[in-house]
């Protein structure tokens, strides 16, 4: 849900204002205020579009491309990317770490700065890496889903970076990380923007170590869903069902799904399906 539904939000304001008690206003449309809560349905995105992952490409189009985000959106589908800082501080649409599966080369992205970013070309293609910003003008309105990557920074200075960048969009967004923290940063600055977290039943890392082990037990688990409020979960398909996803009230979506086979599996347990490879059902 984003501020462009501006009855509803008059609506909850009204209902505060009026009600007994102090309340507040979170995604999803509910309203707290005193013993009672009370429920506005939403029209989101993320319950009704599927979500082309990293944009619907193939052969000819790499993922996390311009070409891909374009035929997503004149596919009528909702649109997931992926953003990080580049080392001069811009954000740049790149999923990995690091530029080797995607360019040949070797270094990280937060190594990197723009302008040698934009120098590489994306594998088998003549596509550059997009900014954040080229990435809004090709999507063109169509729903977003945005992952915010794990990074070197605050939570604090990609929110606000990302704020900034989508202050003019004219379509609907969500934001979700699998730093649940990240996301919490974004719902804190746009508590009107649906944000949630990444998981998966198996977590893995370059780094096995004892805290990230503790770590992962807690985010295949959602257990920092306590601290953080997501107003939706994006799990990993292959994990589910799972008992905390089950249990957990708000939005769930599925990845990777890449098959209609897959997508009628994954639906016996969640809203919606983020996907690739193939064409999703439209609901």
């Amino acid at each position: 849900m984003r501020a462009e539904r501006p009855d509803v939000i008059k609506t909850l304001k009204e209902f505060l204002k009026n009600g007994s008690g102090s309340g507040k206003i979170f995604a999803g449309g509910v309203a707290f205020c005193a013993d009672r809560v009370y429920t506005v349905c939403m029209n989101t995105f993320l319950t009704r579009i599927p979500v082309a992952h990293r944009g619907l490409h193939d052969e000819t189009m790499p993922e996390n491309s311009i070409p891909a985000f374009r035929a997503a959106a004149e596919a009528g589908y909702a649109i997931e990317t992926d953003v990080h800082f580049t080392k001069d501080g811009q954000l740049i649409v790149f999923h990995d770490d690091d530029l080797l599966r995607m360019t040949g080369d070797a270094r990280t992205v937060e190594s990197c700065t723009m302008s040698e970013l934009k120098a590489l070309k994306l594998k088998n293609s003549n596509e550059s890496i997009p900014t954040f910003a080229e990435f809004l003008e090709a999507a063109d309105g169509a729903p977003l889903l945005i992952e915010i990557k794990n990074m070197k920074v605050k939570g604090k200075a990609i929110a606000e970076a990302l704020s900034k960048a989508l202050a003019d969009y004219k379509g609907e967004y969500a934001i979700q990380s699998f730093n649940p923290f990240y996301a919490r940063a974004y719902k804190k600055l746009h508590p009107e923007v649906m944000c949630g977290v990444l998981a998966s039943a198996k977590m893995s890392s370059k780094e096995d170590v004892l805290r990230w082990r503790i770590k992962a037990y807690f985010l295949s688990r959602l257990k920092f869903n306590i601290l953080t409020r997501p107003d939706f979960v994006s799990y990993n398909h292959v994990g589910l069902p799972v008992p905390a996803v089950t249990r957990f009230k708000g939005a769930k979506l599925a990845w990777t799904i890449r098959s209609a086979e897959e997508e009628r599996e994954a639906r016996k347990y969640v809203d919606n399906i983020i996907f690739e490879n193939y064409l999703a059902q439209k609901q």
